[in-house]
């Protein structure tokens, strides 16, 4: 199947136009790196992808209710038209930063590095999905499935994958009905993501009568609640193999020095692998959280209120794969070789997350370069074959679309 698209005239062509624009790609990548796009306020780098995906030529470009950019590359040649979002291929890339508004995100550029936060998770991914659509509707590639070209609100943190779920909505109701889901996050070019890793997070509140540090001491403490159970966790084994964590990621309470808190909190996210392993891991926290209420309760003074616990879960991101012997995974792999890279099967939580969840045919790839300080505000890429990255997609998508000579 590759060696067929590599042989083919328009496949060439858009080949040709990814690699002449490469220096197009990078300006393109670093000027939406540094418009802010933290999750949930992602509407101002949606805006100028709006306005990209119609300069490229895409059909019916909008935005969707939830934030979402939408765009359609439909060029089916002779063939009769089906419904658009029957058997689709959707290419995707996330809009959003795990960054703050407070943060400037403006880039800078050192030597061949350009630096600055989410320039490669995921403006990179962004970029390559306009230098796609672009380098389809120059080149004219015909393809018997259309293509629905997505820029997703909210895969970071607590977004949970806001804009997928809407973008395929429940199993038994989907609003797009797609053969293939392919993702584009972040640099690389050989990791072909196929597993999906599925990740709970939760905030555990613990709320007491609080006062005085000195006249209230005794009372049961909230604080001292979360540091017993925080503990507990760090203490607690986890699986190598599946690979299972369950890391404590933030926590606050308290009003003053002097003061013993009347509520304390802490978050935390867990992840597996197996979602055998990861509902026992959540098994786990659910009796850490209660026993570290209980001790606490039972070290307070005699005729004092005890502790109360609210678990609210703020994040569910599901788990499974795409077969490595599923032709799209089989695809990927050929289409690395074919840029002379060897291929690294992987798992991570990404947007493909939830389509692999509903049993759709789901990876997701780099988008070429390197990178690194991935989540830091000094996050960097280097355009290292960044070109092929995008040849490979481009390859990827083709295959899935079934591309045909014109």
């Amino acid at each position: 199947m590759i060696a067929a698209l590599l042989a083919n005239e328009r496949i060439r062509a858009a080949r040709a136009h990814i690699e002449r624009s490469d220096e197009a790609t990078l300006a393109r990548q670093a000027a939406l790196s540094a418009i802010p796009a933290p999750t949930g306020a992602e509407a101002a780098r949606g805006a100028r992808v709006t306005e990209m995906f119609g300069e490229i030529g895409l059909q019916d470009v909008h935005v969707d209710e939830v934030g979402n950019v939408r765009g359609w590359y439909i060029n089916r040649g002779a063939q009769q038209a089906a419904p658009l979002h029957d058997a689709c291929v959707i290419l995707s890339a996330h809009l959003d930063t795990v960054f703050g508004p407070e943060l400037d995100v403006s880039v800078a550029r050192r030597g061949p590095r350009l630096e600055g936060p989410g320039i490669a998770d995921n403006a990179r991914g962004l970029a390559a999905l306009v230098a796609l659509g672009e380098a389809l509707t120059r080149a004219r590639v015909a393809t018997a499935r259309p293509i629905l070209f997505a820029a997703t609100v909210g895969e970071e943190g607590s977004g949970d994958l806001r804009g997928v779920r809407h973008l395929l909505g429940p199993s038994d109701r989907p609003a797009v009905r797609p053969s293939a889901f392919i993702a584009l996050d972040g640099a690389g070019i050989e990791r072909i993501v196929h597993r999906a890793l599925g990740a709970r997070r939760y905030r555990i509140t613990y709320t007491g009568p609080g006062g005085h540090s000195w006249a209230a001491f005794g009372v049961a403490n909230p604080a001292s609640a979360v540091g017993r159970a925080v503990a507990a966790l760090a203490d607690h084994p986890t699986n190598a193999v599946p690979r299972t964590t369950d890391a404590v990621v933030r926590l606050g309470g308290g009003t003053s020095l002097n003061s013993i808190p009347q509520t304390a909190w802490f978050e935390v996210d867990l992840r597996s692998e197996d979602p055998r392993s990861l509902q026992r891991i959540d098994e786990t926290l659910q009796a850490v959280v209660a026993d570290a209420r209980d001790e606490e309760n039972r070290h307070r003074l005699p005729g004092t209120a005890p502790l109360t616990m609210e678990i609210q879960r703020v994040g569910d991101r599901p788990s499974g794969l795409t077969p490595r012997s599923h032709p799209l995974v089989q695809t990927a792999v050929a289409a690395t070789r074919a840029v002379g890279h060897e291929h690294q099967l992987a798992c991570a939580s990404t947007d493909a997350n939830f389509p692999i969840a509903l049993g759709v045919p789901a990876v997701a790839l780099g988008a070429g370069g390197r990178a690194g300080d991935a989540h830091l505000p000094t996050e960097w890429y280097e355009n290292d074959k960044g070109a092929l990255g995008i040849v490979r997609a481009l390859l990827v998508t083709a295959a899935m679309a079934e591309a045909r000579a014109a």
